[in-house]
């Protein structure tokens, strides 16, 4: 068992820092939400879609090793996470995972995606919660 523990401070235009001081970062509002989008800050969409995108990752190297498929180093996964108003009111988020696998064909690029959507960690507590699309480029 692993636990993250990162505090806050200064909500959106503020900044947060792990419990270890690995992660230390200054957050601020985007430009495109009415924030003054800092140069050198981030943002909490940016921050969840690195975690998504590495742990997506991760689980694509477990799908593959259970299909007896090896995946070139070279993949990649980019998620591109979206804020914006919720239809029951207040904000809500949704994400696009991109991912790449050169050398594999689509269709077995498509097989792991969707296996490791039912693994990782990151789909499993946005299952229900927010739309996430799966392109496999």
């Amino acid at each position: 068992m692993y636990t993250a523990e990162v505090k806050a401070t200064g909500g959106r235009n503020g900044h947060a820092v792990s419990s270890d001081s690995v992660l230390d970062v200054g957050l601020t509002f985007p430009k495109s939400l009415g924030g003054p989008g800092l140069p050198g800050k981030t943002n909490p969409e940016q921050l969840f879609a690195a975690g998504y995108a590495a742990c997506f990752q991760g689980a694509m190297g477990l799908a593959a090793a259970g299909m007896d498929v090896k995946l070139p180093e070279s993949n990649t996964v980019t998620a591109a996470v979206h804020i914006g108003k919720h239809p029951e009111g207040g904000f809500g988020l949704g994400a696009e995972l991109r991912i790449d696998v050169p050398g594999l064909d689509k269709d077995t690029v498509q097989k792991i995606a969707d296996k490791a959507h039912e693994l990782c960690p990151y789909s499993r507590a946005t299952r229900g919660n927010m739309e996430v699309k799966l392109v496999v480029v």
